[in-house]
């Protein structure tokens, strides 16, 4: 295991090749920082939680979840992925692709914020639900809002000039690692939808809004691959002499973003795809259940409600 640098490659800076030999290479990312924070909290949220609830432990699942997406992220940003992100481009987007819909999914699997709501009590509690039920919570949390900003963020991230940036600032790149972790949260947290929200979507919407976050990975890949020019001058002002070309690099990570972004949409399109047939099946045995009752297709029979007189 070796490491190679910490920071972002200066411009004309002599960069070592990626060979098999430093696929052990290591660094030391600030974002693992938050990272082990998150990690620290949820496993502190999950002991509270059985103090509190005696006999009804948190879900193993959705701590093996979290945690798991917390273990993608470390990989993605301090092994060999994170060692070379700001050098090869098709990397870079391996390694976005890691923590947004690798990542992130996991995280929303975990439901930490159910886990805040349940595993608090007191002062604590109360600014918890004061956050939660504030105005910018509402909008942050909104499926609208949060598909808009995944829809901007993937062209953003990686057709503009801010992928100089962040080739050149370490901040910058840090923030970005953070912004796919956080909306990827946002936007996936809408389709596991494990976690209490007031715009709650059903099944078959939840598939149709992974279907209509296809075309962004699609549009972006394409513009990527087709392109017959490097877009980012940063990654062409480092001294590299091994590897892909510039404009193959960029070839290569437009069809990861393409094939890889889109195959992994589609994964999360088959739980969605079930739970809308299992919809569908309780729907279809709710009607059933109302005509026997005698109430019609269009009615709906409350608890507490007289039944309909007997046919007899």
């Amino acid at each position: 295991m070796s490491s190679l640098f910490t920071v972002a490659v200066e411009p004309g800076a002599v960069v070592a090749p990626l060979t098999w030999h430093r696929l052990g290479a290591v660094r030391f990312d600030p974002v693992t920082v938050v990272l082990v924070v998150l990690a620290v909290l949820y496993a502190v949220g999950v002991r509270r939680f059985a103090e509190l609830h005696p006999g009804a432990g948190w879900s193993i699942r959705r701590s093996a979840a979290f945690f798991g997406g917390v273990a993608v992220a470390v990989v993605a940003v301090d092994s060999v992925i994170g060692v070379y992100d700001v050098v090869l481009f098709y990397d870079h987007m391996i390694q976005h692709l890691m923590l947004i819909m690798i990542a992130a999914p996991l995280l929303a699997m975990g439901a930490p914020v159910d886990l805040l709501e349940r595993a608090t009590t007191g002062s604590t509690h109360r600014a918890a639900q004061a956050a939660l039920g504030s105005r910018v919570a509402e909008v942050v949390a909104h499926p609208i809002v949060d598909f808009i900003l995944y829809a901007v963020l993937i062209p953003v991230a990686h057709l503009t000039s801010f992928f100089n940036t962040a080739v050149t600032t370490p901040a910058v790149d840090n923030g970005e690692q953070l912004a796919f972790l956080g909306i990827g949260y946002l936007f996936w947290r809408h389709v596991v939808a494990i976690e209490p929200s007031r715009h709650r979507l059903i099944p078959p919407i939840r598939l149709v809004y992974l279907a209509l976050a296809i075309p962004v990975d699609t549009f972006t890949g394409l513009t990527l691959a087709s392109t017959s020019h490097s877009l980012f001058p940063a990654l062409v002002a480092i001294h590299r002499d091994w590897g892909p070309s510039p404009v193959l690099d960029l070839h290569t990570g437009g069809a990861i973003m393409w094939v890889g972004g889109d195959t992994l949409m589609l994964f999360g399109m088959i739980p969605c795809a079930i739970l809308w047939m299992r919809y569908e099946e309780r729907r279809a045995a709710e009607i059933d259940r109302q005509l026997d009752l005698g109430l019609g297709a269009g009615a709906v029979h409350r608890p507490g409600d007289p039944l309909p007189p007997s046919p007899d």
